[in-house]
């Protein structure tokens, strides 16, 4: 299944096709809880999208809770033992720390994107 992404109130939220519902699904990413919507096709997400966020926003305002999840920058990441090898000898080889030779890696990837 392929993903995709649709920004919505510039709220970014994962696109995908629901075979049993025959519906394009969107569930928003970054959110302290849970706000999906479903369409036909694009505008509908659009439209959906909105009044899906607009409700989650005004929900958590009600409760006093924030409505966008706040990242601290640390994650932890498990990989094979060679490829733990791999990226400490390709670290070391380019004079940078793993967690350095990582991120640029990452973002390098997040740019092709």
């Amino acid at each position: 299944m392929s993903n995709n992404f649709l920004i919505i109130d510039n709220v970014p939220a994962v696109i995908t096709y629901d075979p049993e519902l025959e519906m394009l699904r969107g569930e928003f990413v970054g959110l302290n809880g849970g706000a999906d919507f479903y369409a036909n096709d694009v505008e509908g997400l659009k439209r959906e999208g909105k009044i899906s966020l607009d409700i989650f926003v005004d929900a958590c305002k009600e409760d006093g809770v924030t409505p966008f999840r706040i990242y601290s920058g640390k994650f932890q990441v498990r990989v094979g033992s060679k490829t733990h090898k791999s990226i400490t000898m390709a670290a070391k080889t380019s004079g940078q720390s793993i967690n350095s030779w990582v991120v640029e890696a990452l973002e390098k990837k997040l740019l092709k994107n």
